[in-house]
């Protein structure tokens, strides 16, 4: 591979990981700030959030899925090629899929999700149009 080929892989795993890093703010500030709602933390305090029971077991399935993104910013930046263009696309639509089921409540959530979403269709869209590098 050459150098010029070399600079253009690394600046699209650059910008891959860049978005991801765009793409997880979102997310953390979107939960963050839901704690400014009032009531919010007596509603945390009970167990049950939205309706939905606080178990164990979903604490450790959020988890996972809050991790893709995290991970991501670094595997943007440390798989080749195609490892690294099918990770992206596959990261981007469970992402896309985890933030869609997690639903909005408010105004606010619909303003967060949709930069989410749109982030993640940039990356999606990105990684699909990431040409093969010739050597």
């Amino acid at each position: 591979m050459n150098t010029e080929n070399k600079i253009n892989e690394l600046n699209k795993k650059a910008i891959l990981s860049t978005l991801w890093i765009f793409v997880l703010l979102n997310i953390t500030f979107r939960d963050i700030h839901q704690l400014f709602k009032a009531g919010f933390l007596e509603e945390m305090m009970t167990g049950t959030v939205n309706g939905v029971v606080i178990t164990e077991e979903f604490m450790l399935i959020a988890g996972i899925l809050f991790e893709i993104p995290i991970v991501m910013i670094v595997l943007s930046r440390v798989l080749r090629y195609t490892a690294n263009r099918w990770t992206n696309i596959i990261a981007g639509v469970l992402t896309i899929i985890f933030i869609i089921a997690n639903g909005v409540s408010d105004l606010d959530d619909i303003f967060f999700v949709t930069v989410q979403i749109i982030g993640l269709l940039i990356i999606i869209w990105y990684a699909w149009k990431w040409p093969k590098q010739i050597s």
